[in-house]
């Protein structure tokens, strides 16, 4: 019992508690580009200050200006192939249905009901034609494709610094930003370091202070709920000797007057939870663990990075 009423704590118990959470401006609810070492997709944001937008959610990658693809029709003509065979069977109880779907009944229902279902069958026809004229417009919405489309698309793709990046760190993929490039420096990156293993020194300290100067506030705010919820349950939890393993940057950019940068980061620790007597709960002293984050960062332009979202892969 005691495990089970821990283990919603106890998994994931570093900073950031294995969720997904945090705001990255505009890119809130974009996924950000994979990477050698995040290749997989990050997970979109369980918990964020920023409102979610569902034409963002549900086209990540579309480009600025491109015309959404017309909806689907085909659940109109199933809808409508399902009415027209409730309707036979409709026809069928009503008027008497010998000799199958066009059976050939006797006197006036039966030529009411021969009628209706010369009607279903044009009904299902016209249906049936709508939607193979939908589906081809839809096909060539889009336009033909363009020689030299491909080329034009890299040459507009936002460069990257990303050489140089502390241990284990190289450049990531690509992706085209709508927002002004940043150029992130060798020196960028050894502060993306250099706050991965902070927080995670302050979060095993549980010194808010210490956080909220180095995460936006939203950020501090969820690390205090997980703080708070470990007290409840009596248990505490400690990061220790993180080591950057990997890490390469996904995107950076700018917006109203602020730098933001992704970066996908692999990184191992001795991550240890124990209940109030001491015991350990959760992790082990000897034995490293491992995880796969991507991490943005924010500063105002000239100024010092903090972090402002976590997110896991998938």
């Amino acid at each position: 019992v005691v495990s089970l009423a821990l283990a919603p704590v106890i998994a994931d118990a570093r900073v950031g508690g294995g969720s997904s959470s945090g705001s990255r401006g505009s890119h809130t609810n974009s996924a950000p580009p994979a990477t050698r070492t995040a290749p997989s997709t990050a997970q979109p944001m369980e918990r964020s200050v920023t409102p979610s937008t569902p034409s963002q959610t549900q086209r990540p990658n579309m480009a600025p200006g491109a015309q959404a693809p017309a909806p689907s029709r085909a659940g109109g003509f199933m809808s409508g192939l399902a009415g027209g065979l409730i309707g036979a069977g409709i026809g069928a109880m009503i008027f008497g249905g010998a000799g199958g779907f066009f059976g050939h009944g006797l006197g006036f229902g039966g030529f009411l009901g021969f009628l209706l279902q010369i009607g279903i069958v044009a009904t299902l026809g016209w249906l049936m034609w709508r939607w193979f004229a939908n589906r081809r417009q839809t096909a060539m919405a889009g336009g033909p494709n363009m020689p030299g489309r491909d080329n034009m698309a890299r040459d507009n793709m936002a460069p990257r610094q990303a050489s140089g990046m502390a241990p284990g760190m190289m450049p990531g993929g690509s992706a085209m930003n709508a927002a002004p490039p940043v150029a992130i420096a060798p020196h960028d990156f050894k502060q993306f370091e250099q706050l991965l293993t902070a927080t995670q020194a302050a979060w095993s300290a549980r010194d808010l202070n210490a956080l909220r100067g180095m995460a936006t506030p939203e950020m501090v705010s969820y690390f205090a709920d997980q703080l708070a919820a470990q007290t409840s349950r009596g248990v505490t939890n400690t990061v220790t000797d993180v080591r950057l393993d990997s890490g390469d940057l996904s995107e950076a950019w700018a917006e109203q007057g602020q730098d933001y940068a992704t970066v996908a980061m692999r990184f191992s620790m001795i991550d240890v939870t124990k209940d109030g007597s001491g015991r350990i709960v959760d992790g082990s002293p000897t034995e490293r663990a491992s995880a796969t984050e991507v991490w943005t960062f924010v500063r105002s332009q000239g100024g010092q990075w903090i972090l402002s979202a976590i997110q896991q892969t998938r």
